[in-house]
């Protein structure tokens, strides 16, 4: 353990620290076993914390770190010649940050080394503070906001950061050449639901004291909520794509009923389709563009993400998903033009479910937004039975940060699409009509450019009647243009649906939307507008 020699945290951990910690203390087994401090440790400190009351009083920081503004708190930086485990031979740093603004439940954080796990002390020696006063008498069991761990990414005389948690249960994680966008967490509460979310947050993070050769990362984590307790085990491979193994035993206080799986948080304000959306020069604005997804049965999904009018919730009931994730597909800087934000440069992230999983639907929350700074979307699996409460429940999977998603498939896939645009007279009896436009390119499409008649075009409704289907080869991209208009009365909503095959072949992924026509909006918009009133 470097940065701090373990001789000098003992001694910082005098009598006064341990007062502090006493509340997480008080839930740590014997660390005497053989293999020394492991997840099997933390499980069981999980299991002990869900048998207690939710105690709210621990995660409480002084005020003079609460009342930190958004620039005062940004002053505030971690020295990175302070860095832990610099001098150790490890190609890892790691970089806690600081308490304060948002960010003010306190987390101990702890460096397991030889088998022991060592808590962090809290020094304002570890940080510079700017323009903003350094704080005195904060105490050494204070606590950190959370950690960002740094290893030669892109360079290997550069140390770039690979992931971070910080808020809640909230961390990233990027792969080479990445720029940080969308966020994954741990747990998600009541997301989309009819009760007021709840965050889950973290109480305590352990990692391992990586060595020279390691090329992995392993951390432990302990959260808690008024509804739930859980232990957390994270294993990152940094790389081109940067994979994470996480297992999750999570022990519910109380019966819930929505709880988000490996959920998933992003920004969505403007896409291709989205005109009235944009708020400057630049084309679109999102960290990420659709969920994808991998059904139990193994077909290949493609759900364009939108900024709704009113909160929007979509379900995909499947028993064992394969995968999903929500995804950055376009990666051309003309489509964002933003040199700051980098958008073409945010990863997406796929998550592969492992074991038995049950049924569930995968759900996508999508929430009006007006400001880029704001996440708005939301994707979880969740289970249709609630998790049995006081009793540990186990999920495992693997979340990778990846550039593109053209090696999940074989087949074509959806690069752009426009939905929701009226069609010339398009109100016909009380019926809305709408006209979908939808670019499939790559897999096995460019073989057929030169009899594009072999292709047919698969497209299915829930609700209302498509009236017509055209399918056209896009020489640019050598892939093809499917047009679908559809029709849905008043007040009722459907899911449309549309792939290519050729014979009983399937050759593109499915793209899938919803949409609606609101109560009395097809019949009030066959009147004349009022500037053509009185017109002959």
């Amino acid at each position: 353990m470097s940065g701090l020699s373990r001789r000098a945290a003992l001694a910082l951990l005098s009598s006064a620290c341990m007062a502090g910690t006493r509340a997480v203390q008080a839930q740590q087994p014997p660390a005497g076993t053989a293999k020394g401090f492991g997840f099997s440790d933390v499980v069981q400190q999980a299991l002990a914390l869900a048998k207690q009351p939710f105690d709210a009083e621990s995660a409480k920081i002084p005020a003079e770190l609460s009342k930190l503004t958004y620039d005062s708190y940004r002053e505030i930086r971690f020295r990175r010649d302070r860095a832990f485990w610099r001098d150790g031979g490890s190609d890892f740093r790691l970089l806690p940050f600081h308490l304060g603004f948002l960010h003010d439940k306190p987390v101990q954080l702890h460096i397991i080394n030889h088998g022991n796990a060592i808590p962090i002390p809290f020094t304002t020696s570890l940080f510079e503070y700017g323009k903003v006063p350094v704080p005195k008498g904060l105490s050494p069991a204070l606590g950190f906001a959370g950690f960002a761990v740094t290893t030669n990414l892109n360079d290997p005389k550069v140390q770039d950061e690979i992931i971070s948690f910080l808020g809640a249960s909230y961390f990233r994680l990027i792969g080479r050449g990445h720029s940080y966008g969308l966020s994954a967490r741990s747990l998600a509460l009541d997301v989309g639901g009819a009760q007021p979310e709840e965050f889950p947050f973290m109480r305590a993070l352990w990692l391992e004291e990586p060595s020279r050769d390691s090329t992995e990362l392993v951390i432990y984590a302990l959260l808690d909520s008024p509804s739930v307790a859980g232990a957390f085990r994270y294993v990152v491979r940094p790389g081109r794509e940067t994979h994470m193994d996480v297992t999750a035993t999570i022990i519910p206080r109380k019966e819930i009923e929505r709880i988000g799986i490996a959920p998933l948080t992003s920004m969505f304000q403007a896409g291709e389709g989205d005109l009235s959306q944009r708020t400057d020069f630049r084309p679109e604005i999102h960290d990420s563009d659709g969920l994808m997804m991998q059904s139990g049965g193994g077909e290949w999904i493609w759900r364009p993400i939108r900024n709704p009018k009113a909160l929007r919730i979509s379900s995909f009931g499947d028993r064992n998903p394969r995968g999903f994730g929500l995804m950055q597909r376009d990666r051309d800087f003309g489509s964002y033009q933003d040199l700051e934000a980098r958008y073409h440069q945010r990863p997406g992230y796929w998550v592969e479910p492992q074991g038995d999983w049950g049924e569930g639907r995968i759900d996508l929350i999508e929430i009006p937004t007006v400001n880029e700074a704001f996440d708005n979307i939301v994707a979880c699996w969740t289970p249709n039975k609630p998790l049995p409460v006081g009793e540990a429940t186990e999920f495992r999977y693997r979340i990778s940060a990846i550039s593109t998603t053209s090696q999940l498939h074989p087949y074509a896939q959806v690069q752009q699409s426009f939905n929701g645009s009226d069609v010339e007279d398009g109100v016909v009896d009380g019926n809305g009509t709408k006209r979908f436009i939808v670019d499939f390119a790559g897999g096995d499409l460019a073989y057929y450019q030169n009899d594009p008649d072999r292709l047919e075009l698969v497209a299915t409704t829930t609700g209302g009647t498509i009236t017509s289907r055209i399918l056209t080869f896009n020489a640019p991209l050598k892939g093809a243009r499917a047009i679908v208009d559809a029709t849905l009365p008043d007040g009722q909503s459907a899911e449309l649906r549309m792939f290519l095959r050729t014979r009983n072949r399937t050759l593109s992924e499915t793209w899938t939307a919803t949409w609606s026509v609101p109560p009395g909006d097809s019949a009030a918009r066959q009147q004349p507008p009022k500037n053509d009133q009185g017109r002959n």
